[in-house]
């Protein structure tokens, strides 16, 4: 039985200052011309998807091209099935999740790739495929083994909610042992006949200096201009940051505990199609998401924040029409730090503050899915003053992206598309980046 995982919305933005014109009007083709950016020039100067839209402040947007280092791109290997994500085990190999059907993998340097780690089944998910998204490996797996990881199940033949699990992964026989399933995201399954069933599930995890597991829930609206209003309420984890222990309880400190009708996982709110999830070398937690038709964001993640969708947005809607009312800032909603108009569909994020690269220490790395590239982006005083498109050569979607111990830059591409299936070809790659 073949089953698919629908498409995610990969949207096109645009900077406004206050409210957004209705009039309808195409989306903008293609990506940046790459071949013709130039030192000190935005990369892309395509028109915004909301005519005459602005930022609203210095720097949100449109960060001027700076080239810095010369790098080399050695491919470790070009035949996985729609690779979500990579980490790093101590022995010098990689550790792959494919999202559908989906497996666990790991890589050696050499590109040799192993069978798939076996133990999943004990998940207990009773439909015949399981999708696994993110990975995370314990701070202390070294001595005790131990990874988180994301996951979908499905129930009744539709895409169930994000799941966390926790496990012991015992390389020398291939396997996991201990699997617990340690926290569900609710609703289960959707429950708005709107509702995009498997697109924009979000699925990212990080583990925190302070020991506790953020995760982002994605809202599942299928789209439209008056979107579902779940990424507002307390009642849901869709469209949030959520905060949890390695049991999978709601963290301490939490900022809604206690609060009437509040689930108490909920870390901040108003997101809507989140892709990429990071800690900085300060311990402050960033995180990309996907805007409707524009809009795509990078965000500083604060304690008890709105980051406002769909109240207020840089994007708009499929057809072309202003998103709800229209506007672009509300008081007491926060602004993201950075947007890109139109879309290139972020998706993982890391940090670079290793010596490989010293050019690029402080910079935050963004694999586009859209654009085709990873996007590097220099930080001054919490702003982005430079941004260098990379690895545009390689012409595929960047699904993830990771800063090994050695220093350099691993990125997973993304032969999928927008619909990944079991035909999917297995011609995804695993890249290292490393100074030329």
């Amino acid at each position: 039985m073949k089953a698919y995982l629908s498409a995610c919305f990969v949207c096109l933005a645009a900077p406004v200052m206050a409210q957004i014109p209705a009039a309808t009007r195409p989306a903008s083709a293609g990506n940046p011309d790459y071949a013709a950016v130039q030192e000190g020039k935005p990369i892309d100067t395509r028109d915004p998807e909301i005519p005459g839209g602005k930022p609203l402040f210095p720097e949100q947007t449109r960060a001027p091209y700076h080239k810095t280092a010369l790098y080399r791109a050695t491919e470790i290997t070009g035949a996985l099935h729609a690779p979500w994500a990579v980490a790093f085990l101590p022995d010098g190999k990689y550790l792959v999740t494919e999202k559908l059907p989906g497996a666990l993998r790991v890589v050696a340097p050499d590109g040799t790739i192993a069978p798939p780690v076996t133990g999943l089944e004990a998940l207990g998910v009773t439909w015949p495929q399981t999708g696994l998204l993110d990975l995370a490996l314990d701070p202390g797996f070294a001595s005790n083994h131990r990874i988180f990881f994301t996951f979908f199940a499905f129930d009744r033949g539709m895409i169930g909610s994000i799941q966390v699990a926790r496990a012991t992964f015992n390389q020398a026989s291939n396997s996991l042992s201990d699997v617990k399933v340690i926290f569900r995201a609710v609703p289960s399954t959707p429950n708005d006949n709107r509702t995009g069933v498997g697109s924009r599930s979000g699925g990212r995890l990080a583990i925190g200096r302070d020991g506790y597991i953020y995760v982002i829930i994605g809202d599942r609206d299928a789209g439209g201009s008056f979107p579902w209003q779940v990424a507002q309420t307390l009642d849901t984890h869709l469209g949030k940051v959520l905060r949890i222990t390695k049991d999978g309880k709601p963290a301490p400190g939490n900022p809604f505990i206690g609060k009437e009708g509040a689930l108490p996982e909920i870390w901040a709110i108003g997101q809507r199609s989140q892709e990429g999830l990071a800690f900085d070398s300060a311990g402050n937690l960033w995180e990309t998401e996907h805007g409707p038709r524009g809009g795509d964001e990078l965000n500083l993640i604060k304690k008890g924040a709105n980051y406002g969708w769909p109240i207020v947005s840089h994007g708009t809607d499929y057809p072309g029409p202003a998103m709800g009312d229209g506007l672009v800032a509300k008081d007491g909603i926060e602004q993201p730090v950075y947007y890109w108009s139109p879309s290139t569909g972020p998706s993982g994020l890391a940090f670079y503050d290793s010596d490989l690269f010293p050019e690029w220490k402080g910079s935050v790395l963004v694999g586009m899915l859209r654009g085709n590239s990873l996007e590097r982006l220099a930080l001054a005083n919490g702003k982005v003053v430079n941004e260098e498109p990379l690895l545009t050569e390689v012409h595929m979607r960047i699904r993830d992206v990771r800063v090994g111990p050695d220093g350099a830059v691993y990125v997973l591409t993304d032969s999928g598309g927008g619909s990944i299936t079991n035909n999917t070809s297995p011609t995804s790659k695993l890249i290292k980046l490393t100074p030329r």
